[in-house]
């Protein structure tokens, strides 16, 4: 992978690690930094990895939007930058691995939409989550599209509305994560978990993520219709074929990717 300024790149096995490193201005997301990170994202989703972690240094996981990179923008020039930020939320969610949020301190705004971007999260003791729009001067209008279908309708007035920050256990009770662990424990939370969502065939793991999305957000009908036509398909895939021949059979799989 390239060198970057504002992240930095790991692989552990079949794990690649993204960290935002820009901790001096609590991980705000400047155009440079959204740049980097949908780059890192496109590489990591063309190698051959099975999960991907979203990570951050420093006290804060992400504030958002950098302020000062918006401020200096015309309206052609927001459009741009948001342009990007959504380029991003897609990509995180179209590429064939597993992405896992680690968070840890605050995510707000579109740091906030980054985790509900992210396939699973798990997040510290530590952790908040917050849409801030609703108590400033610019409301958190793209943030809050993930996010919605994270925490549902009300949990996301509330979230939009308000402003207020939300801890890790409400979180946790709403949606937005999966686990929430001692900050002591986040690491080993997260690998315990990339484990789990990882095993099996990779192709038909990245199908299987690409079809949910896909499917998740359309009526019942048309939902159905996606899935079959896939589901079908991938019963002739080497891992699916393997798969159900060990069952079958009575033996551990061998997956073929």
């Amino acid at each position: 992978m390239g060198e970057y300024e504002h992240i930095l790149c790991k692989r552990d096995g079949d794990t690649l690690t993204i960290t935002m490193n820009r901790a001096a201005r609590r991980n705000s997301l400047s155009a440079e930094h959204l740049g980097e990170l949908l780059a890192a994202f496109r590489d990591a989703g063309e190698s051959d990895a099975r999960g991907i972690i979203l990570a951050a240094s420093g006290p804060v996981f992400s504030a958002g939007h950098d302020f000062g990179d918006v401020a200096a923008r015309d309206l052609m020039g927001v459009r741009e930058l948001l342009r990007l930020c959504t380029d991003l939320m897609r990509t995180i969610q179209s590429v064939p691995q597993v992405v896992i949020a680690r968070v840890h301190g605050l995510a707000t705004a579109a740091g906030c939409q980054l985790v509900a971007s992210c396939d699973l999260a798990v997040a510290a003791e530590s952790a908040g989550f917050a849409l801030p729009g609703g108590k400033g001067g610019w409301f958190c209008h793209t943030p809050a599209v993930p996010v919605a279908r994270s925490v549902g309708r009300k949990r996301l007035m509330e979230l939009a509305l308000t402003g207020d920050v939300i801890d890790a256990a409400t979180g946790l009770e709403w949606g937005l994560v999966n686990r929430v662990v001692p900050d002591a424990d986040l690491d080993d939370a997260v690998a315990e978990l990339m484990a789990r969502a990882t095993r099996g065939s990779r192709a038909s793991k990245a199908m299987g993520k690409q079809t949910l999305y896909a499917q998740l957000d359309r009526p019942e009908q048309d939902a159905y219709g996606i899935a079959l036509e896939v589901m079908a398909s991938a019963s002739q895939l080497p891992g699916a074929r393997e798969g159900m021949a060990a069952f079958l059979e009575k033996r551990r799989a061998e997956w073929p990717d």
